[in-house]
Formats: C-alpha cells, structure tokens, sequence
C-alpha cells in the first residue's frame, strides 16, 4: 500500500506541476481542485458499481449450486428406483418371449394377407406379361412386370427387416417368384432390338421408341429409389439396380460401331475402287444417321439424355476405329490419297460434320481428328514412297513407248502450229498433273511435297531421256536409211525439249505459291540446262546429216572443177534448204540457232576448202575470175540464209573479204590488203594466211614470209562482237610445211 500511495503522490506532483507552469495559473486553482474532485467521485462511482455487479453475479452463481445439487440428489434417487424395478422385472420379460413370436408370426401373416392377392395371382400375372411382351405392349407389359417385382421386394424386404437371417425364406420367396427375372431379361431384350432399330423405329413409330425411352426412365426411378432405402435398411432386392440408361448407351454404342463397320460391301480383290465406296456409303449413313438424330431422335428422349450429342461422340469414336484400321491396312498410294482426303476434309466439310441441317449442335472446330499426327505422317511417307516408285515406272514406260515411236515408218504428228512433236510431254505432265490435283485435295504440304518430287524425278528422267536421244542419233548414223523419219522424230525430240520447259513453267506457277522454293528453283535451273543440251545434240545430229550429205559438193569447192564452172554451191544451196524445209518445223529459239550454226558451218567448210590449197591459181585472169566467183557463190549463200531467217550476214563478208585477197592484182599492195583481212578477223593465224597467199600463185617466199613476220610483230585486238570463224579451221600440216619451204 506503501508504494501504492508514493506513486499516487509522484503522479499527483507530476499533474499538479503539468497544471501550474505559468503564474497565471494560480488564479484557476480553485477551478483545477472542483475538477478533480468531479474525476475523483466519478471514478468512485464506477468503482463502486462494477463491485456491486461482481457481487450480485456471486450471489446468483451460489443460488444455482444449491438448486442442482438439489436435482442430482433427486435424480439419484430415481435411478435407484428404476434400477429395483428393472431387477424385479425380468422374470416378467422372460415370460413373454411367447408374445413375441407370436407378434413377429403376426406380422409377416399381415404382409402375406396384404400380398396375398398377388401371390396367388403371381402364375397368371407372369403368363400375361409374357403375352403383352410377345403382342409388342411393352408399356402394359412393364406395368406388369413392375407389380410383380413390387409385390416380391415388398415380402423379400418385410422378411429381410424382421429375421436378416433367415435365408430359407428369402430363398422360398425368390423362388415362388422365380419368371419375374425371366420376364425381366426378355423385356430388356426387346428394349435393344427397338434401341439398335432406333433410326428406322423414330420415323416409323416413334410412338414406340417413347415407349422404350419411359420404360428405362420408370427403372432408373426405382433403381434410385431402391438404393436411397438400401442406406436405411441395408437391403437391396435380387437383379438391382438394373442400370438400363447405362446398358441403352451401350447398345446404341455397339449399335453404331456395327453401322460403320457394315458398309464395306467390298474388296480390294472384286473392286479396286473398294475403299472410296466404302468412304462414300459411311459418308452417306453418317451424314444421314445424325440429322435423324438431332431432328427426331432428340424429341423422344428426356433433355438431360442428351441423346445427340452422346451419338455423335460414338458415331466420332467408331469412325476414328475405323479410320485406324484402314490406316492399319497395307494401302496403295490411291487407296492412301482417298483415305486422308476423306478423313481432312470430307470428314469436316459441307458434305458431313460441316452440313447446315447438323447447326450449331455440331462445330467442326471442336472435333478431334479422326487419325493421329503420327499415323497421318506415317501415311504420307508411304504414299510419298510409293508415288515415288509408281513416277520412276510411269516414266520409264513413256520413255520406252516414245523410243517404239521414233522408229516408225510415218512421220510424228504436229501440234496446231504445225511443229513436229510427241506424245511424250503430254503424258509426261498429264500424269503429274493428276499426281498434283490429288495432292491438292488433301493439303497444301503435300501439293508442294510432290511437286518438288515430280521435278526431282523429271531431272533424273531427262538425263535418260538424253541418253537415249544420243543413242538414236548414233544408231542412224551406222546406217543412215534407217530410220526411215529419222529427220521428222529428231526434230520433234527437239521440240519436245521447249514443250517440256514450258509445261514445268507452268506446272509451277500453277501448284507453287511461293516461286523462291529453292529445291524446285534448282531443279528447274538443271533442267534446263539438260533440255538445252538435248535440244543442241539434237540439233548438231541434224546438221551432221546435212553435211554428209554435203561433203561430195564441198570437197568440189577450190578445186579445177569448181574453177571451170561447177554447180557445187546451187547444189548445197538446194540440200539445205530443202532439209530446212523440214526443219521448220523446229520450234523458236531452236530453230534460229540452228540456222546461225548452219550459216556459219557452211561458211567454216567453203573457207576451209580455201585453206586446203586444192588450186592453185597461174595468172591475175584466174584469180580475177575464182575471186569473182567466190563473191557470187557468197552472195548466193547470203541470200539462202537470209530466206531461212538467219541474221548473221557477217560469215558470208568472210568469204567475199578473202576473195578481195585472191583478186589484188598488184602483188606490192598485198601486204595491206591481208592487214585489213587480219584486222577484221584476228583469229586468222599464220597458216591461214600462208595457205591464202600459195592459193594466190603469186606470192614469192621472201614476200610471203615478210608478211607473215610483220603481222606478227603487231596481232590485232579481237572487238568484244566479234564472233571467230577460222578458229575451227585447221590448216593441213602438210601444205604448211610445202608454203614455208
């Protein structure tokens, strides 16, 4: 109390002191003390309530012991005395279990007596449910056949309740109602034969597919029923639950899945279209199967059965089954094309899932694929293999008819521009483009994929194509009258090279979206290197015809004979363009390099017949007249190649400038009219020059070899357009030697 009080004062000091800082402060003392005093009985006021309160709790607790310890008591006593009586009472109870069996025999006599009509009733109630069964009543007979099983669980339960143990009785009555099971099982059995008939039933008699659904509603009642007393009283009668709605699912499931797997009607072995039939009926059944059920179907079943969505989740699954089975199957590539286009797009389009009269139950976007990523993949890698091996087959057979052609006694046909072709780039291109239209129809990938793999086949098939083009050409040449079009066939082999490079142009522009596609862009790049090389050989093997031909009246040119007035030039003339008669039937740009080709060989042979110092000429009148004659016999030729379309006039100014060599007749002048020659055409080498000056005759070997030494101190410069001409012109060793001596 001590310390109590000394904190009391010190905290009093402290207030006081907090109160009196300023001397104005002294005139409200006597204010400061009556608002203390207030505090100080306030606080005492509460003080004295809340103990006041404590109290009367106190008081108030004590009186409720003293009151309960006055009902223990009581309740002690009267325990007491149940407890004598009850001892007392036990001889009584002892005497009475007679009354008890008594009661319980009673009690089931009450539930016999109660069912007794329908015991007795039970052999006549099972003969007319079988009946209704067999009339097609499935409703009646289900009413039946609900009272009998009532009747039965009603006494199997009361037997149950009253002695669990007691299985002879339950095995009595089970029994004595032995058909219920029977007639229960052949209802259920007509139930699925109206089930799996569903989409016929539904627009015969729907009437009856009511019937079936209301009956399978009544059982799931009582199963539900059966299931909520089996918690109260543990007993659950024989056969339930039925679980008919479950069993409903799962014959129309099997229902379905017979339906899909029935329609194959054929076999690879009867029908090789075996597979697309089979596509388009279940194509047809599906499509026709589900607007029945989402129009007729779906109003005879309770909304919460969601009847058409479950069908089309197991018309999906065993679609999908059998997709698998299909893809499981050893197919051929068509077989594989007509598999994956129904499945990717058929599958998904108007024609099915994607049918207006199956919106908006059915969104395609949210349907599963029927095959797998990896079975797809695996799929197109065996179709990509095949494909490949049938293009290589199919190649080589239009390889080989095309080379049965090339033999025949009658000339090839001609397009509408009259060129001469074959039929092997039509069949060639029809065949990849039937390759690429089915492509096409399963994705885009795939179209791409066989493009580059028809162009990657057509490569390699050029390279034969070229071997045997060569192989043909050499095989006439051994013996030149066979065969008998030979010109004809090898002008359309040519042709057929422009008609290839523009089928693969437009084969790409058609089927490739994106033209940077650097495996095709290099394919076509080779192609076309190998076209043009077949075209050039072919056109070389022509121009060796013509030349053979043309030797006999070459080897005339510069000669006695052509000097004193051979026909040697009209006769060349009329064989080339007679052969160019025929081949103008060479289509562009072929055609014009093998006229530039032609003009400029003709020209290399009449200057190489120049250089082979067959003449030699004895006076200025000679060399007047052989130069004259050359200039006619170049202008002769100048007007044949112009008439063929050739535009190089320049070869024929060659020879026409080494005919002004041949005419100078003033020998001092020589040294500059050959450096004009030279300054033209600076691939003109000494031998040249040396064999123009011996045919000359003039020409001493002082003066020839000052000519040639001067020439060579300063070579021409070749101008970027100039084109050599007797770079190809060999000089014979032998001449040579003989001008320089």
């Amino acid at each position: 109390m001590k310390e109590t009080d000394r904190e009391a004062v010190a905290t009093a000091v402290q207030r006081v002191a907090g109160m009196l800082q300023r001397p104005d402060q002294l005139d409200k003392v006597e204010q400061y003390r009556r608002r203390e005093a207030r505090k100080k009985a306030s606080v005492e006021a509460r003080l004295k309530a809340a103990i006041q309160s404590q109290l009367d709790g106190v008081r108030t607790g004590l009186s409720q012991l003293h009151s309960a310890l006055s009902d223990v008591g009581a309740i002690q006593r009267s325990l007491a005395d149940v407890s004598k009586d009850w001892r007392q009472s036990i001889s009584t109870i002892e005497s009475l279990r007679d009354v008890k069996e008594a009661v319980v025999r009673h009690s089931q006599l009450a539930a016999a007596v109660e069912n007794l009509k329908n015991i007795f009733s039970v052999p006549e109630i099972v003969r007319e449910t079988q009946d209704l069964i067999e009339q097609g009543a499935l409703l009646q007979a289900h009413r039946k056949l609900m009272d009998l099983e009532c009747s039965r669980d009603g006494l199997m339960c009361e037997q149950y309740r009253m002695d669990s143990g007691n299985t002879r009785d339950m095995t009595l009555i089970h029994s004595y109602f032995g058909s219920t099971q029977g007639l229960s099982d052949e209802l259920a059995k007509q139930l699925w034969m109206v089930l799996q008939r569903s989409l016929v039933t539904v627009r015969r008699d729907p009437t009856l597919l009511v019937s079936v659904v209301r009956i399978i509603e009544r059982e799931e009642k009582i199963d539900r029923r059966i299931l909520d007393r089996k918690k109260q009283t543990g007993f659950v009668p024989p056969g339930r639950p039925k679980s008919w709605k479950e069993k409903m699912f799962a014959v129309l499931d099997r229902t379905v899945t017979t339906r899909i797997e029935g329609t194959q009607a054929d076999t690879r072995e009867s029908d090789r279209m075996w597979l697309v039939r089979h596509l388009e009926i279940i194509r047809k059944y599906v499509l026709d199967d589900l607007i029945v059920a989402k129009n007729l179907m779906a109003q005879c079943f309770p909304p919460h059965y969601d009847i058409f969505r479950n069908l089309l989740h197991m018309y999906h699954q065993a679609l999908s089954t059998r997709m698998q089975e299909l893809a499981s199957e050893d197919l051929e590539a068509n077989e594989i094309v007509s598999l994956l286009t129904w499945v990717l797009n058929t599958y998904t389009s108007t024609e099915m899932m994607g049918n207006a009269e199956l919106a908006p139950e059915v969104d395609v976007g949210l349907l599963e694929p029927l095959l797998s990523p990896s079975v797809v993949s695996e799929l197109l890698d065996t179709y990509m293999s095949t494909l490949t091996s049938n293009i290589i087959g199919w190649l080589r057979k239009a390889l080989e008819t095309d080379k049965k052609d090339w033999v025949k006694e009658t000339e090839p046909e001609a397009d509408q521009d009259g060129y001469y072709q074959t039929t092997l780039p039509a069949i060639v291109f029809q065949m990849f483009e039937q390759n690429l239209q089915v492509a096409a129809q399963i994705s885009e990938d795939l179209k791409t994929k066989v493009l580059v793999l028809c162009l990657q086949q057509m490569n390699s098939f050029l390279s034969r194509y070229k071997e045997e083009a060569q192989l043909y050409k050499e095989e006439h040449l051994r013996n030149r009258q066979q065969p008998h079009c030979y010109v004809q066939y090898m002008v359309a082999i040519i042709n057929n090279c422009q008609t290839f490079k523009e089928s693969i142009v437009s084969l790409k522009r058609k089927y490739l979206k994106h033209e940077a596609e650097e495996g095709a862009a290099l394919s076509q790049l080779s192609m076309d290197g190998v076209l043009d090389a077949i075209a050039k050989d072919g056109c070389s093997g022509l121009l060796e015809e013509v030349f053979l031909d043309l030797e006999q009246h070459l080897n005339e040119l510069m000669t006695k004979k052509w000097l004193l007035g051979s026909n040697a030039v009209d006769i060349i003339c009329v064989t080339v363009e007679d052969y160019f008669n025929d081949f103008a039937k060479i289509k562009k740009p072929y055609k014009k390099r093998m006229t530039a080709e032609a003009h400029r060989r003709v020209v290399v042979e009449y200057l190489r017949a120049v250089m082979q110092k067959r003449i030699s000429f004895r006076s200025a009148e000679e060399r007047k007249e052989g130069a004259e004659r050359m200039v006619r016999e170049a202008e002769q030729l100048r007007f044949l190649f112009r008439k063929l379309a050739s535009d190089m006039d320049g070869y024929c100014d060659t020879i026409v400038a080494v005919a002004e060599v041949i005419k100078l007749t003033d020998p001092s002048l020589l040294y500059l009219e050959v450096s004009t020659l030279v300054s033209k055409y600076p691939d003109i080498r000494d031998d040249h020059i040396g064999a123009l000056l011996a045919m000359r005759g003039d020409a001493t070997r002082d003066m020839r070899q000052t000519i040639i030494e001067t020439l060579e101190q300063g070579p021409a410069q070749a101008s970027p357009d100039h084109v050599p001409i007797f770079r190809d012109i060999v000089v014979p060793s032998l001449n040579v030697a003989k001008l320089l001596k």
